[in-house]
């Protein structure tokens, strides 16, 4: 029979656990043992006090500033490489921070919708954002994707990513399920105390947009939000920009003009994967619309289908990870492969990552796993 046991004030002694009757084994009469109309009586149910308790730890921290982080001006939202049974490749990671790393990059996002952190384990996540930091974090900013539409998960898994070491968190608003905006300005107020926050508004994802007048409260509410990832235009990162507010464009074809005419601070890219010495320039020189004009096929092939689908065929096939998806994501169709050997002639084979010559790969090269 389990033990009964109900709320018990804090230091309690293990002397007067025994003489409590709350924590005393609820054992069957042994007269009665084989008796089988003997009546059993249910021991108390738990009292779960209903507060929580925060995993901090006061302890001086050589912690990154909201500052340095509004400071970062080309973040890639880096690829999540797999071995033919499913699980992480990092050795073809390690590869691929460093290459970014070498070309220029200010950050990382951990776990993103690029590193398909929706197909991760909490495990998982956890543990690729304290290798990432444990590698490079001082060399790259690591911003973790501790998002989730639970509001328990998103404050467990953001406990868990500065513990072991993230400079910054990213946060989604509450998909699928949705809210109302007070309930995302509170899902919001739950995790921002812990450290730097970027906010990613991605309504084509999430089914709800997160509008300016929640960012607004919150930033008059907190130091720690470092800015907002904005995918709805133009026009909302002007908003951003004359109130002050740290934005970096969330969408590649548009990032060139959201920097130069409409004041964002850089880019969270997808393409600078593949091309980040490119992305830096585009980012960092000054405007250069003969360069973003050739990036742009690149761009548009790269998200024919929902990312990252296109990210992970063009890695395969620069040879820079293995071809294995984690299903549901499949390998674009072998004219899109075609397409892309030829985008890597025009922009030149020595813009891209990795040293192996692209190659098309035929449909038996890829490897789909749905057990993990």
């Amino acid at each position: 029979m389990s033990p009964a046991y109900q709320q018990m004030p804090a230091f309690k002694s293990s002397n007067s656990w025994a003489n409590d009757s709350a924590f005393r084994f609820v054992r069957p009469n042994p007269t009665n043992t084989r008796n089988r109309t003997a009546r059993w009586i249910s021991p108390r149910a738990a009292v779960i006090p209903n507060f929580h308790l925060p995993m901090r730890s006061f302890e001086v921290k050589n912690r990154t500033s909201t500052d340095e982080i509004k400071s970062l001006r080309l973040i890639t939202a880096i690829k999540t490489p797999y071995l033919p049974d499913g699980r992480f490749d990092l050795e073809a990671y390690d590869a691929l921070v460093h290459m970014q790393i070498e070309n220029g990059a200010d950050g990382v996002i951990v776990g993103g919708t690029t590193g398909e952190g929706q197909l991760m384990s909490w495990d998982e996540h956890i543990m690729l954002i304290g290798h990432t930091i444990n590698c490079f974090g001082t060399s790259i900013k690591v911003i973790g994707n501790t998002g989730s539409n639970s509001t328990r998960e998103a404050i467990h898994a953001t406990e868990q990513g500065f513990a072991v070491g993230m400079h910054a968190a990213l946060h989604i608003n509450p998909y699928y399920g949705k809210t109302s905006l007070e309930g995302m300005v509170s899902h919001f107020k739950c995790v921002l105390p812990m450290g730097p926050t970027v906010i990613y508004n991605v309504p084509s994802r999430t089914g709800q947009d997160i509008p300016p007048t929640v960012i607004q409260s919150l930033a008059e509410n907190t130091t720690n939000l470092a800015g907002v990832k904005e995918c709805v235009g133009h026009e909302r990162v002007e908003n951003y920009t004359k109130n002050n507010i740290t934005v970096w464009s969330g969408n590649d074809d548009e990032c060139h003009d959201s920097r130069w005419e409409h004041g964002a601070t850089g880019v969270i890219s997808v393409a600078s994967n593949l091309v980040p010495g490119l992305m830096r320039e585009l980012m960092f020189e000054g405007k250069n619309p003969s360069l973003n004009a050739k990036l742009f096929p690149l761009i548009k092939w790269l998200f024919c289908e929902p990312n990252p689908i296109g990210l992970n065929t063009a890695l395969a096939q620069l040879g820079v990870i293995r071809p294995v998806f984690r299903l549901p994501y499949v390998p674009l169709s072998l004219a899109k492969r075609v397409e892309f050997v030829n985008l890597v002639k025009d922009i030149g084979r020595e813009n891209f990552i990795g040293d192996k010559d692209v190659e098309v790969l035929d449909d038996d090269d890829f490897i789909l796993v749905g057990r993990y």
